[in-house]
């Protein structure tokens, strides 16, 4: 069964007005099974624009993911959260497709010192996405990354979403950093930037 996550990026305004979203929100997601895969950090911004707080968390499905956020207790919560900062929450179902990479690796690195990329797309043209998506495996596959999310169901529930959402796992940050500037991924990415728009972050997991 897939996972589910939530991919969360803001800016927050009052440091003070946002404990009380923390500590209403740790314990509410704690009751729903939820890991911290990445918890703040400094993300590197490699494309677009990035927030400065970024947040991912992997539930048992997507259902889960769903019902923690719309229980009143993270909803208690999630007011001070409002009121204190700004950005996007997005929900959204973990990828089981065929994974580049499966030849040599059997899953996703985890722990610390995990590295992603925390992508959010706009497919313009999806006949040179096509093209874009057949030339990163090629990558992906080289550097040993892992789709954990890669399109899939998913709601946004707090501020603008866009279409397509991908998050890559990678044995680390540097790694992580080292597949986005290689040749191989450089080919890849003249496609997507004639066929779509994104903001793509690379951050180090919790």
């Amino acid at each position: 069964m897939a996972k589910g996550y939530w991919i969360s990026r803001l800016d927050v305004h009052d440091t003070d007005g946002y404990k009380p979203y923390l500590q209403g929100a740790e314990p509410a997601i704690a009751a729903f099974g939820g890991r911290f895969l990445v918890r703040g950090g400094t993300p590197e911004a490699l494309e677009g624009t990035a927030r400065a707080r970024n947040v991912v968390v992997e539930f048992k499905d997507y259902e889960t993911a769903l019902a923690c956020f719309h229980s009143p207790e993270y909803q208690a919560a999630y007011v001070s959260r409002v009121a204190a900062s700004q950005g996007e929450h997005l929900i959204i179902e973990g990828y089981e497709g065929d994974q580049p990479a499966a030849a040599t690796i059997e899953g996703p690195a985890a722990g610390p010192g995990t590295g992603y990329w925390v992508m959010r797309i706009d497919v313009h043209d999806m006949e040179t996405y096509k093209s874009y998506v057949a030339a990163d495996a090629i990558a992906i596959a080289k550097y040993e990354g892992w789709f954990v999310v890669r399109g899939g169901r998913h709601e946004g529930v707090h501020g603008e979403a866009r279409s397509r959402n991908v998050l890559v796992a990678f044995k680390d940050l540097a790694t992580a950093l080292a597949c986005y500037h290689s040749p191989e991924y450089q080919a890849a990415l003249a496609f997507r930037s004639k066929a779509a728009v994104a903001e793509v972050i690379a951050i180090a997991g919790l």
